[in-house]
């Protein structure tokens, strides 16, 4: 995703200078951007975050990116669900090894959720995890396994845990009797909360459903799915056009979510991830094209939110990676990591960041 037409460093000269066509203009004019600071904005497409951002629960974080520079997209999504740059070998994801090491441990098999079609990098490992793609007709796919609902969840329980179905487990067996009572295809979201028809809102609809169940859930992921093309190479549009149409299904999508789950947000942070950014100047065909380091944003209750978090160096070309790209200045595992420790509570950072010395001295200080 372009991240500098997401979150927009207007104050900078440089970037109108180098997009003449694709820049969103300044505050205050039409299809200008929102206000932050005196230096960054969002997208206007973006207006559903602006409410989070001003209640202090929404935190942009700028400048991350991969120390690896690889322009490959399944290079870059890879290292970054492996977070392990630069390391093909690394046979588990981030998420997973976090999960190995929660002070919870939780037997349940919704520990772990994604509700994409086939499990992401970042869920692979030894830890039990789940793929579903629907609720609604509880297709569950787990590895290569593949069954209906209740005897799928069994046999991993079985495998995982190897203990008897009672206790937390009978209890787990029991919620995914409530949700088939419950017909997740008539679920209503609460507080006024109304998730566009998209892939992702749908998918976050379905997260929230699963975190109110109380099925035992301690991870959940999800991607924009198909309905979005971040790849703009060619007509990317400013205020207006293919981006502003994705950013704002995009940002109603998560606002929806924090909505629906109201208070239970002091329990969940929301974390986006895209595998880099796009070049600073606009190219040929009105568009850009994959590069460095890139915007992320953390929402949640525990966020220190209302606030731009990072080193921003700005867009003259001797402050930029190979004369082009945006400098990446913070790891992307600094952002896992402080979410690792303050949120889920893993102490030992060395066994999910393998490689690289993760600690307090590197984080942003954007939770809690």
């Amino acid at each position: 995703v372009d991240g500098l037409n997401v979150l927009v460093p207007y104050g900078e000269s440089e970037y109108y200078r180098l997009r003449p066509t694709i820049a969103v203009k300044k505050p205050g004019d039409s299809d200008g951007v929102i206000k932050l600071d005196d230096t960054f904005g969002l997208h206007p497409a973006m207006a559903a975050f602006k409410p989070l951002w001003d209640a202090g629960n929404l935190a942009a974080l700028t400048a991350v990116g991969s120390p690896d520079n690889t322009r490959s997209h399944f290079d870059a999504q890879d290292y970054m669900e492996s977070a392990t740059p630069g390391v093909k070998s690394t046979r588990d994801g981030w998420l997973n090894r976090l999960l190995q090491q929660s002070k919870d441990k939780g037997s349940s098999p919704f520990r772990a959720v994604s509700m994409t079609p086939v499990l992401p990098r970042s869920l692979y490992g030894k830890a039990p995890s789940v793929a579903m793609a629907n609720l609604n007709d509880f297709s569950i796919k787990a590895g290569v396994f593949s069954s209906d609902l209740k005897n799928g969840f069994e046999g991993i329980y079985e495998q995982n845990v190897k203990d008897t179905l009672e206790g937390t487990g009978k209890e787990t067996f029991e919620a995914v009797d409530f949700l088939k009572r419950a017909a997740p295809g008539q679920y209503k979201p609460e507080n006024g909360a109304q998730y566009p028809n998209s892939q992702l809102g749908r998918s976050l609809r379905q997260i929230a459903q699963l975190i109110k169940a109380g099925v035992g859930l301690e991870v959940a992921f999800t991607d924009t799915g198909s309905d979005i093309r971040w790849d703009t190479h060619t007509n990317e549009g400013s205020g207006r056009g293919q981006l502003a149409n994705f950013l704002r299904i995009f940002s109603q999508s998560i606002a929806a979510f924090t909505a629906d789950l109201g208070k239970r947000m002091d329990d969940v942070i929301v974390l986006t991830m895209s595998e880099f950014g796009r070049t600073v100047r606009e190219n040929g065909g009105r568009g850009t094209d994959p590069v460095h380091a890139n915007t992320r944003f953390a929402i949640g209750n525990s966020v220190k939110g209302g606030k731009i978090y990072g080193d921003f160096r700005g867009l003259a070309s001797d402050k930029l990676y190979e004369g082009r790209d945006l400098d990446v200045t913070t790891d992307f595992r600094d952002i896992f990591a402080e979410a690792s420790l303050k949120h889920m509570g893993v102490r030992d950072l060395a066994k999910i960041f393998p490689g690289y010395t993760a600690n307090s001295a590197k984080f942003r200080g954007f939770l809690s």
